[in-house]
């Protein structure tokens, strides 16, 4: 059973599957919601088509999805040049 979300949480958590270098512990971390509660949002949010598309790309070697895919040396969750994240917005520069 997947935990209820906003939109606006909803939006975020879809947003962060797609990205190839987020992996599903950043994922965990910010909302509390385990691998296959992503998976399940994923595939009652998207159409079949893109569901099955986002798939395939997690599975192939081009997401690093998964923290033991990743490069030893990315320890981080958001870019360098990102400072705080308040509501999931980039603070401003």
């Amino acid at each position: 059973m997947v935990k209820e979300f906003n939109v606006i949480q909803t939006d975020r958590i879809i947003e962060m599957a797609w990205e190839d270098r987020t992996p599903f512990e950043a994922i965990a971390f910010q909302f509390g919601i385990s691998e296959s509660g992503v998976i399940e949002l994923m595939r009652r949010e998207l159409k079949p088509s893109s569901f099955r598309l986002w798939r395939k790309r997690v599975n192939s070697g081009v997401s690093q999805k998964h923290l033991m895919k990743r490069n030893p040396e990315i320890d981080r969750f958001k870019c360098k040049r990102q400072r705080t994240i308040s509501h999931n917005k980039i603070s401003k520069r």
